[in-house]
């Protein structure tokens, strides 16, 4: 390709909407352009990187026995409701009508409408197990789309889907994608962390986020050196340490109501009372399921929601309004309290035996202080509720994990038999009798994975891109367009490496030196051919490595000779 032929204007000042790095590089670079919040055209550079990603998905996807198909982005409404995701899924998916009054939403997954077609041809366990994918746009209505591709409404998505006989076989599945999945990731020239991750409103048991390292990555996730355990936030499972409990062994002194006007947070509390934060414990209301549960944790601490979802196995989880606390509670919302509270009561491990802690009192203005958990409560289960961070103790070993943060560009679920019970996908069994198919479902974010790449991979003056996505693989930059040997020499490289089936982007526009240097760097392509008179002269070309920011003189015969023989640089 020839930069005069190239559809990618150039930036030199970053747009205001732009918010973090990548968003702001794809922008001044020429990659993509905004049509509307969340929804953006891919120019040819972008598409290409784009088209990269695609081809190492499918090929690792046809290694680890994945068919591709292609599904409608429209979907009819009465198979989600059929799954009884219609009303649950929430307002991210996008619905409405056709011209005759019909319910349609645009997919923001394809779990629905692979069941119903599957369920239409499998008869026989013969005909199991079975893997189809596909590459496709999805849309999901966020309510603040942001950063760019990686929290647009309108994606571009690699879903595939497995079907198995049992549970047994559907974890081989499930371990085939999830090694395909670090093949894919690996290939694209990612530093990634498969971690373990809440199955969310698509549902099912066990599930595996892929996230790459980034200091803009929108999600919290753990590690430990020790063994190896690594997981979100939201799902990472952790011990109570010795030093959590340090107050556990003073003495209990008789319980005492204090009056504590207006003061309603953690903070105003122990400013008020003159007491340490680990000494207050938080009451904090849910409505689960349409039923009302408290759970107490340490005052420092915070409440995972997802944990408590998953201890109660319920399908819906969220804070209690303020309405709802003064009905649960006779108090306003910061003076609520587990003393002589009539409603389901958990408990994090990190206030189980705490004595001489101040609660709430259920009454306006007032707390309880000098309160044995043990003694003044009826907690009746004990569990791990609380977010994890950076030195907790690693629910597995005990050891203290590190805290990073990552983007998530893949997601896989295991997700047995949700849908094919709801939506009656069976099939015969060796006995003749009729099983529900077991499932699983495996997603990955082609879109998002340029702009982790960009994120993991810049520097102030650009994109530097992984090989194996970039756009272009060399990039030749003859500097005196005028000069007839330089021209003469740039246009043969450039047919040599065209002949050679390498992908080469040759600037011949008529300009200086700064600006294709500058646009070069701003582009990223891994490897610059540097192309000028002395050069020329001298025999050589500079040959440049973009990520290592080093360069050395070539011999321009012995680099042809290379290209020419189809050896790699």
């Amino acid at each position: 390709m020839r930069m005069s032929q190239l559809f990618a204007p150039t930036l030199k000042e970053t747009p205001k909407e732009a918010e973090i790095v990548s968003h702001k590089l794809m922008l001044r670079a020429g990659y993509i352009r905004k049509v509307a919040a969340g929804i953006y055209n891919f120019l040819p550079l972008g598409l290409r990187v784009v088209r990269k990603i695609e081809q190492i998905v499918r090929e690792e996807m046809d290694r680890a026995g994945g068919q591709e198909i292609r599904m409608p982005s429209v979907q009819p409404a009465e198979l989600w409701k059929e799954s009884k995701r219609w009303d649950f899924y929430g307002p991210e998916l996008l619905r409405f009508n056709d011209r005759k009054g019909g319910e349609f939403c645009f997919g923001p997954t394809h779990e629905e409408v692979i069941t119903d077609l599957v369920r239409g041809e499998i008869r026989s366990y013969r005909e199991l197990p079975l893997n189809l994918y596909q590459i496709q746009t999805k849309f999901r209505d966020e309510l603040r789309p942001r950063a760019g591709l990686m929290r647009g409404r309108e994606f571009i998505m690699k879903d595939a889907y497995s079907f198995d006989t049992n549970r047994k076989t559907a974890k081989v599945s499930y371990d085939r994608m999830f090694e395909a999945y670090n093949k894919i990731f690996t290939r694209c020239g990612l530093d990634f962390r498969p971690v373990e991750a809440d199955t969310g409103n698509i549902g099912g048991s066990e599930s595996h986020e892929f996230q790459v390292l980034a200091k803009n990555g929108e999600d919290a996730i753990v590690s430990c050196s020790n063994c190896g355990y690594t997981a979100n936030v939201e799902k990472a499972a952790l011990r109570a340490p010795e030093n959590l409990n340090e107050n556990v062994i003073e003495e209990e002194v008789e319980l005492k109501k204090v009056a504590t006007p207006n003061k309603k947070t953690i903070e105003d509390i122990t400013a008020f009372l003159k007491v340490d934060v680990k000494k207050t414990v938080k009451t904090v209301l849910f409505i689960v399921d349409s039923k009302t549960f408290a759970v107490l944790i340490r005052g420092d601490l915070a409440i995972n929601e997802l944990k408590v979802k998953t201890f109660l196995r319920a399908e819906q989880i969220r804070l209690a309004t303020e309405q709802e606390v003064f009905a649960a509670t006779n108090a306003p919302t910061g003076f609520a309290g587990p003393i002589n509270l009539k409603v389901p009561i958990l408990a994090d491990l990190s206030i189980k035996g705490l004595t001489n802690v101040v609660v709430g009192a259920n009454e306006i203005d007032a707390h309880f202080i000098n309160v044995s958990i043990e003694r003044d409560t009826s907690v009746k289960n004990y569990h791990d509720f609380r977010i994890a961070k950076d030195g907790d103790p690693c629910g597995k070993c005990g050891e203290k994990m590190t805290f990073f943060r990552g983007i998530e560009v893949g997601h896989i679920f295991q997700l047995g038999t949700k849908y094919s019970v709801s939506m009656n996908a069976t099939y015969l069994s060796t006995k003749g009798k009729e099983e529900p198919i077991v499932m699983g479902c495996y997603g990955i974010g082609i879109t998002r994975i340029m702009s982790a790449a960009i994120e993991q991979n810049h520097d102030k003056d650009g994109i530097i891109w992984p090989n194996a996505i970039a756009p272009f693989s060399i990039h030749i930059l003859p500097l005196q367009m005028k000069n007839k040997k330089v021209v003469r020499l740039s246009e043969r490289i450039y047919e040599t490496l065209l002949s050679s089936n390498v992908d080469v982007l040759l600037d011949d526009r008529n300009l200086r030196a700064g600006p294709k240097f500058k646009d070069a760097d701003l582009i990223g392509i891994p490897t610059r051919i540097t192309i000028g008179a002395r050069g020329v002269k001298n025999g050589t070309l500079e040959v440049y490595d973009r990520k290592t920011q080093t360069s050395q003189d070539v011999p321009i015969e012995q680099f042809l000779e290379k290209y020419e023989t189809s050896e790699v640089l």
